[in-house]
């Protein structure tokens, strides 16, 4: 009982430390204006938009709290690589800005994509601020692109969010749309996060 208690209290210090340092994300607020994809799960989606905002905050230590056993796998496109950089609690909590690691190859060019973790966020996990995203898909791809996505064979039993944006600038005719998604899987009764996704449309 006295260890389940103190991860209950880890977790609701978590929602607290990164629902509360920005304001602008207020989900509750606009929560009327969110289209669902799916069958909503408060539960997941509730989990998920807490783990977005210490992903948005780079709170690495809170994030922790979050991650799975078997660790955390960060994809900068719909199709996991096998080789994908995965990180265990105990490394994120020590993960600094500036540590560079090789996230896998550009689709197209194949060049590397030798990132800083702060550089990679800003292209490949927060390049819009998915805080604000008003399409949300649970446990449903709400955009396919021309990469296939293969969520369901390297995260078997397990359950997503999406958070989509169908465009951006609209002379681009909603070709720069882009997705981030938060995949967890139960461990001890709790949805735990195991992979970061981002897609959008590549060459």
């Amino acid at each position: 009982m006295k260890k389940t208690y103190i991860i209950l209290s880890g977790l609701i210090l978590l929602a607290v430390s990164c629902a509360s340092t920005d304001n602008t994300n207020n989900f509750d607020s606009k929560s009327e204006k969110r289209i669902f994809y799916g069958n909503k799960n408060d539960e997941l989606l509730n989990r998920a938009d807490i783990v977005l905002r210490c992903l948005k905050q780079r709170d690495f230590k809170q994030l922790a709290l979050f991650v799975h056993k078997k660790g955390v796998t960060f994809s900068p496109y719909a199709f996991v690589d096998k080789q994908a950089v995965k990180f265990t609690a105990d490394q994120l909590k020590v993960l600094k800005l500036k540590d560079k690691f090789l996230w896998g190859h550009y689709d197209g060019s194949g060049d590397s994509i030798d990132l800083s973790v702060d550089d990679y966020f800003k292209k490949f996990v927060f390049n819009q601020d998915f805080t604000q995203a008003q399409h949300i898909g649970i446990d449903k791809i709400v955009k396919k692109g021309n990469t296939i996505s293969n969520i369901d064979k390297v995260f078997p039993k397990t359950h997503f969010v999406e958070y989509h944006f169908p465009g951006i600038d609209p002379k681009y005719e909603g070709i720069d749309w882009t997705s981030l998604r938060l995949v967890f899987e139960e461990s001890e009764g709790q949805m735990m996060l195991v992979g970061v996704v981002h897609d959008a449309w590549t060459i």
